[in-house]
């Protein structure tokens, strides 16, 4: 990624088609983590963006996104990331994401905490909502009335709202403590599966609009530091 990143020009037509925009890197990138996983793992399932699910034993599950933020990469935007997390028994154990162009590398190991490029991170300490700044992005929802309705409810009650167009990232961000919250709709498992356990390693909770806790069939979630998770829940709810 990093010796084609701002060097292929014809990717700037892939942004009339964002949500769609798949490149020749995402899907090279994932041939060679699947090569990786299957070397090292040849008995583990894999879930990924590109390949689908490729089964195998049913106890153990990889999940993968080789490129979260297409289209970012194809903008010259260096706010891309790789995503790779671990299931056993359908329990998250392992979760890193990778920003290449910024040489940002975190890793949670289930009970063994989060840490980025091996210095241990937590979330933020920030309690109070009008202080906090929250990412969001709308995954893959197509209903911008819909996203439009919660971003008017969020905005007015925090101190900024952010978008950095890769989920692995802004999922990152909030276990390192660089916002408060981040909130996605319809998102898929691989975009989000490693953030989940970093979030929650660095001392933070997960959990779908409703306040249940993450599942990967689930697409509307909140990551938090957990002291404003209620207030934002609050304000997710549709009114009626």
């Amino acid at each position: 990624m990093l010796q084609h990143f701002g060097k292929d020009l014809q990717l700037l037509e892939l942004r009339s088609s964002v949500k769609e925009a798949v490149t020749a890197y995402d899907k090279t990138a994932d041939e060679l983590i699947v090569q990786g996983i299957k070397k090292a793992y040849p008995d583990h399932s894999l879930l990924t963006e590109e390949s689908g699910l490729l089964e195998g034993d049913p106890d153990w599950l990889w999940i993968v996104d080789s490129l979260d933020g297409t289209s970012d990469f194809a903008s010259m935007n260096p706010f891309f990331s790789v995503c790779v997390a671990l299931m056993h028994r359908q329990e998250l154990v392992l979760g890193a994401v990778y920003a290449p162009t910024i040489n940002e590398f975190y890793l949670a190991e289930k009970g063994k905490g989060a840490y980025l490029n091996q210095r241990r991170i937590q979330v933020s300490e920030v309690s109070q909502l009008r202080q906090g700044y929250v990412f969001y992005c709308e995954g893959g929802e197509k209903d911008r009335l819909r996203t439009g309705g919660i971003l008017s409810r969020i905005y007015p009650e925090v101190m900024d709202l952010r978008k950095l167009g890769s989920a692995g990232l802004e999922t990152a961000w909030v276990a390192a403590g660089k916002g408060e919250a981040y909130l996605t709709t319809k998102i898929e498992p691989w975009d989000v599966a490693p953030g989940v356990l970093l979030v929650r390693e660095a001392g933070g909770e997960v959990t779908d609009f409703e306040g249940n806790q993450w599942r990967p069939e689930q697409g509307d979630l909140l990551f938090s530091n957990g002291r404003v998770h209620l207030a934002v829940l609050g304000l997710l709810k549709v009114p009626k």
